[in-house]
């Protein structure tokens, strides 16, 4: 199979899969959720893979899932049916039956994010910085795994700040990731440990790894996250006059003009605010 967003490849046993629009900071597009599934597809089918590694080509990971990919309906049905793609894409990295690992640098934003630390490891170079900003641009969490895996308090910290420069440390001390190594060898150690897996018996990793995502499942893990998706549709779907004005920047502009102008907003309010209080 021939791909244009991703590429494939096999290291003995491992399969590695690499995001592959350098030019986008690897923005996760419509064609990519799309053939990102198909690969996937590909690496659980073949007998001769034990497990998989995804990683960026360029200069980072992946900036998240594409904001200036046009695919907004006007009904909550079609939004619900696109996001649930996203989501799909997302939790197939975790319930693959197959071990999953993401080797991560540079930037590792927004559902990008998500889809890495659903792998069942992660690593991380030293370079890398991590973080969810859906609230600065009006958007919801497609996939809300990360209470489930760093905890209640840590999660809201970061999904509600929006904070997009958690350091490689601070990542690891939350538990996002399982390991930090220097620059440039991210995927050189996620590859060595998927040959490390690969060489333990596979019936029972496989049933190991179940054993771990069936105890989420048993105290509500899947349901808790269907239910985030549907608020993520309602959070799409609700549309202020500045939301308006920050979709058409960036459609006209891109999104780093968007957000400096809803910054400048902020700080014109707050000028005025330290004004009237003088």
């Amino acid at each position: 199979m021939s791909f244009t967003t991703v590429t494939y490849d096999k290291q003995g046993p491992v399969a590695i899969i690499g995001l592959n629009r350098p030019d986008k900071l690897n923005a996760i597009n419509r064609t990519m959720v799309s053939e990102l599934g198909a690969v996937l597809a590909q690496a659980e089918s073949d007998d001769a893979v034990k497990s998989i590694v995804v990683y960026g080509h360029g200069k980072a990971f992946s900036a998240g899932f594409d904001l200036e990919t046009d695919w907004h309906a006007d009904n909550a049905a079609s939004v619900r049916r696109e996001l649930k793609k996203d989501f799909d894409l997302i939790m197939r990295f975790w319930d693959s039956p197959k071990p999953t690992l993401a080797a991560v640098h540079r930037y590792c934003f927004g559902s990008a994010m998500e889809l890495a630390v659903a792998c069942d490891i992660t690593v991380s170079a030293t370079d890398c910085r991590f973080g969810a900003p859906e609230v600065r641009f009006g958007s919801g969490i497609v996939c809300l795994i990360l209470p489930w895996l760093i905890g209640v308090k840590p999660a809201k910290e970061l999904l509600l700040t929006g904070d997009d420069r958690v350091a490689a440390d601070r990542a690891l001390a939350l538990g996002l990731i399982n390991h930090v190594v220097p620059d440039g060898q991210h995927l050189e150690v996620a590859t060595a440990l998927a040959q490390q897996i690969a060489t333990n018996d596979e019936h029972a990793v496989r049933l190991t790894k179940r054993a771990i995502n069936r105890g989420l499942e048993i105290m509500g893990f899947r349901q808790a996250l269907r239910e985030a998706l549907q608020t993520d549709v309602e959070i799409e779907m609700h549309e202020t006059p500045e939301s308006r004005e920050f979709n058409r920047i960036v459609a006209e502009k891109g999104v780093r003009a968007a957000v400096e102008w809803r910054e400048s907003r902020i700080q014109a309010t707050e000028k005025a605010e330290a004004g009237e209080s003088s």
